[in-house]
């Protein structure tokens, strides 16, 4: 390994996977290697890859073409679900060196010990999900603002179009002192806001004594992180309790929640092996607005689900438009291997999945719209990033409505009170400082 030098890294998917690039980055950095761009000529690529689409898949192979065209004799190294599904499939794809399942990606620096430079052949390191045991604890540093904390993985639900338990295998977590300690290293850096990561955070300590309020009420108590967001948690476990806790009697954890819906037909629901109907999940958001009207909400939502009926879109499309929610994650059905959903209907073609997607992102730009707009001339706080783009810096309010500012670096990383004055034509709000 001691002519690997430099490494780079790529992230394909989500939140979790930017949390455990993150922890492998600094394993290299901690054994002596730089940490440089992917475009500047590295001697290790790491692409941690994602498989929850078929879009992901192509991704994964036009990085390597990319990573090969930069460096010609780097060593890469492909990780993530997509390594742990599909690795022999990965193995051939030309320039690939190694490909690591979800046992082995955090061992990668003992799998490049003996390496000598390019393979003829990749190299596969990977077991049986169901072998998957351990718990590896991961947060993301890098942009000073905000540090993505993983506080569980894997999944038990197995729901029809889904490959996670597959990928990442059983639910499960570190102990709620072993995640405050993790917490507490975020802490001791300049970040100021931590995002909650997972597969499916609201299954922390699957009913087996600890549970996912007793680690936020915890995790509230730490010093030196100002903000909480929960990335994403499922509606049926995201308690009544766990919404009065974050909107009334937290420091930290602001009002926005992001929760899965897929669909708003109970028919699909139920063929996709959701945990609850619509009628729950509208008193989810009905409890969150009565406490905060201003709270932001996030929704999942897949289009053509094999079997999807013109009755089935309308009744999802219908209940959303009646729902108080900010915004739509729309992802469009896609047929994956291993999984119960091709079997359960007939399949939806492409277009008419496009169709009702484009609808769909139509509605949500109506959401977010709307919810702009009802929070014009109110007073927030923001946190502002470091980036710079045209003279403008840009942050998130409590609420998550992205802000614009002029640029000034000594405001970088800090808490501002604003009030938001204008939406522009690109949807994102203008502000003035509030001076004290």
């Amino acid at each position: 390994m001691n002519q690997f030098k430099k490494v780079a890294f790529y992230t394909l998917g989500c939140k979790l996977n930017f949390s455990e690039t993150s922890t492998i980055s600094r394993l290299f950095e901690e054994s002596g290697f730089a940490k440089v761009d992917f475009d500047d000529t590295p001697d290790v690529y790491v692409i941690n890859t994602c498989s929850v689409t078929e879009n992901a898949d192509k991704k994964c192979k036009q990085l390597v073409k990319r990573a090969t065209k930069i460096n010609p004799e780097a060593f890469i190294v492909i990780v993530g679900c997509y390594a742990q599904l599909k690795p022999e499939e990965i193995a051939k794809i030309q320039g690939v060196d190694m490909v690591l399942g979800a046992n082995e990606k955090f061992n990668i620096l003992e799998h490049l010990e003996n390496q000598e430079g390019k393979r003829e052949k990749a190299a596969v390191a990977y077991d049986n999900i169901k072998k998957t045991n351990d718990f590896v604890p991961s947060f993301s540093i890098g942009d000073r603002t905000r540090s993505f904390l993983k506080v569980q993985d894997g999944c038990d639900y197995f729901c029809t179009f889904c490959t996670i338990p597959l990928a990442r295998g059983k639910s499960r977590n570190a102990s709620i002192e072993e995640t405050l300690k993790e917490a507490q290293k975020i802490a001791d850096t300049d970040v100021k806001e931590v995002v909650l990561t997972g597969v499916n955070i609201g299954d922390f300590g699957q009913g087996e004594g600890e549970n996912f309020f007793q680690l936020i009420q915890e995790l509230d108590n730490i010093n030196g992180i100002d903000r909480y967001r929960i990335s994403s948690i499922e509606p049926n476990l995201l308690s009544n309790e766990i919404i009065d806790f974050c909107l009334s009697d937290s420091r930290g954890f602001v009002p926005h929640f992001h929760i899965p819906l897929q669909s708003g037909s109970n028919r699909l629901l139920k063929l996709m092996r959701r945990k609850y109907e619509r009628e729950l999940y509208a008193e989810r958001v009905n409890q969150i607005k009565s406490i905060r009207p201003d709270a932001c909400i996030g929704v999942d939502v897949i289009v053509g689900f094999p079997g999807e009926t013109d009755e089935d879109f309308f009744e999802t499309i219908n209940f959303l438009k009646d729902l108080d929610i900010s915004y739509l994650h729309v992802f469009t059905y896609s047929e994956r291997a291993n999984t119960g959903a091709p079997k359960l209907g007939e399949k939806v073609p492409m277009e008419v999945r496009r169709e009702r997607s484009k609808q769909l992102h139509l509605l949500s730009d109506r959401k977010k719209r709307q919810f702009y707009t009802e929070n014009l001339n109110s007073n927030r706080t923001v946190l502002f990033e470091q980036e710079e783009d045209e003279g403008v810096m840009f942050g998130f309010t409590e609420n998550y409505v992205k802000v614009k500012y002029p640029y000034n670096s000594t405001l970088t990383n800090t808490f501002q009170k604003i009030r938001l004055t204008e939406i522009d034509r690109d949807g994102i709000m203008k502000c003035e400082l509030i001076k004290e």
